[in-house]
């Protein structure tokens, strides 16, 4: 059964550093694009950042534009989140998706998700 499981959430001073990771499992990823949204509370759940499958091809949304990193280690079938610079309006749940996908930061089209993993920035 296909597993994605977040980790490395927490709480941070604005300005800190935070890495998220999200391990993969039940299946080979490593063709599958990867994601990460989240949703701050009282929002929609938004698009942050994406991987694709084969040539690492990197998207982010303009909040997070120079400030967070996607990379993954697809031997391990794992994902990461470099969160630097962060910002109080960055608190939310961070979620791990996956899923072949035409456009990274639609929702819809992600068909694997993970649990979710708490980021709270303090001002």
């Amino acid at each position: 059964q296909e597993q994605l499981v977040e980790s490395g959430g927490g709480l941070v001073q604005a300005g800190g550093s935070l890495r998220l990771f999200c391990a993969a499992s039940g299946r080979n990823f490593s063709n599958y694009a990867m994601a990460w949204f989240r949703r701050a509370p009282g929002k929609e759940r938004e698009f942050v950042a994406a991987i694709s499958g084969r040539l690492d091809i990197t998207a982010y949304a303009d909040s997070v534009k120079g400030r967070f990193t996607i990379s993954r280690d697809s031997t391990k079938n794992t994902v990461y989140l470099q969160m630097n610079s962060l910002k109080p309006e960055d608190t939310a749940v961070y979620y791990c998706a996956a899923g072949r996908v035409n456009v990274p930061d639609a929702l819809r089209e992600y068909g694997y998700w993970g649990q979710g993993a708490q980021v709270t920035v303090s001002s």
